[in-house]
């Protein structure tokens, strides 16, 4: 894989450009991403908003409300935290480079999902922790990091500022973002932070919608998804998806 070198580039008009990010986005055919772009009311490939879920039981005036965080992003798994380009790269080339990472001899990790409180959100999570996954998104994190312009200052202030401990800043300052290796965790976002009052109502509710919709089914991490962000204010989008282990042609 091509590792572009790092130019410098004034912090106020990098913050202007388009923000990338790696993620796992299921196709968009499937049930499990039906079902989660209902949950969030997007759809990150069309970018177009969504229907939500006609019988979650919950207001929605509030279901809005506790989405609104998560929307932005778009219903997915984080492999590599969003991240500016960096100005001796392309967006072609990161793309490019990220078919080629997926094609390589490997195993798409498979896991048997569970809807989980991670600290005030919820989420869908493995049931156990798998190596797979971790490795693959280490992978992701180190391998693409040459095509990530620096961080700014503010960033960096902002972040800090949140109560990292001193290996999430080390992992911040090298990699651009503190919850990475061994404070990783797979996860796919379904709401914002929610009150303690209505946690255990919201985890009922979707709990029954995901058996509905996608039963007890094993999910297959077997894409990666590149997604871009134009403006601080828009909604992530897909620009490209590479299945894992499918051949370049």
């Amino acid at each position: 894989m091509v590792q572009p070198a790092r130019q410098p580039q004034g912090f106020q008009l990098l913050e202007q450009n388009p923000r990338y990010a790696i993620y796992f986005v299921p196709a968009e055919d499937t049930n499990l991403y039906r079902f989660g772009a209902s949950i969030l009311g997007y759809d990150c490939y069309t970018g177009e908003d969504a229907h939500f879920a006609g019988d979650l039981e919950i207001e929605p005036r509030v279901w809005t409300e506790m989405t609104e965080d998560p929307r932005r992003y778009g219903f997915h798994a984080t492999l590599k935290a969003p991240f500016y380009l960096s100005p001796s790269c392309t967006e072609a080339q990161l793309s490019n480079a990220i078919a080629n990472f997926a094609a390589l001899a490997r195993t798409a990790p498979t896991f048997k999902p569970a809807i989980r409180l991670l600290k005030d959100f919820i989420a869908i999570v493995p049931r156990r922790r798998q190596s797979a996954i971790d490795r693959l998104a280490a992978d992701c994190v180190t391998l693409f990091d040459a095509y990530r312009a620096p961080m700014s200052p503010q960033e960096r202030a902002r972040r800090v500022a949140a109560g990292l401990n001193a290996g999430q800043i080390s992992h911040l300052d090298r990699w651009g973002y503190p919850y990475l290796f061994e404070d990783f965790r797979f996860h796919m976002t379904l709401t914002g932070r929610i009150s303690v009052e209505r946690r255990d109502v919201v985890i009922t509710a979707l709990e029954k919608l995901f058996a509905r919709s996608c039963g007890d089914t094993p999910i297959a991490i077997d894409q990666l998804t590149l997604l871009r962000q134009d403006s601080p204010q828009s909604r992530f989008r897909v620009i490209s998806h590479a299945k894992i282990g499918s051949s370049i042609g």
